[in-house]
């Protein structure tokens, strides 16, 4: 599948904008973390991009969240690595394990988003451009901002074999790198 037929999907089946946003913040980072990392990063951007295709669907049912998503893009092709990272990315829910540098990766990586988003709203100017990785560092400690923003899974960075203030500064690079995308 290509990145045009993965934003047909998204656009088809996440219509809210902030969730669209969302997982075009994670592709960006899942990207920036493949290349890190020495993997793919089309592969990689892919499983952000389409990570949250049933979240609509499955609202408040988090034990089918991410096995709908399987289940929409196995008939179209899907590499089997991104069906298995999309619902490893809510393994605490389906029973699963995160195993793969990418089921690490993914859930990391769309977490953290959240965090950076969260973090550039509380500026004057509500702009990406003013968010500093340290700024986020800081923002992981205090439990009551972005309360539901896991900070659990974004230290899983640690188990790729990058540190949380590095983490922070791909991602927030990732993400001011397509600002205009995301309306910030």
């Amino acid at each position: 599948m290509d990145r045009a037929a993965a934003l047909a999907l998204l656009n088809e089946h996440c219509p809210d904008q902030r969730l669209a946003r969302h997982c075009l913040a994670a592709e960006a980072v899942l990207m920036a973390l493949a290349r890190r990392l020495g993997q793919d990063p089309g592969l990689w951007g892919l499983a952000g991009l389409l990570h949250d295709l049933d979240y609509d669907q499955t609202a408040g049912d988090m034990a089918s969240h991410g096995r709908l998503t399987r289940r929409m893009l196995e008939p179209l092709g899907v590499p089997a690595e991104i069906l298995k990272a999309i619902e490893a990315h809510n393994a605490e829910n389906l029973g699963l394990t995160r195993d793969t540098p990418l089921d690490i990766a993914l859930t990391c990586g769309e977490t953290i988003t959240g965090l950076v988003m969260a973090t550039a709203m509380v500026y004057p100017d509500k702009k990406l451009a003013s968010v500093k990785p340290g700024s986020v560092v800081k923002r992981m400690k205090e439990k009551a901002f972005a309360a539901s923003v896991n900070r659990g899974h974004i230290l899983l960075c640690q188990d790729l074999g990058i540190p949380l203030n590095d983490f922070a500064a791909l991602a927030v690079s990732a993400m001011q790198e397509i600002s205009d995308e995301l309306g910030l």
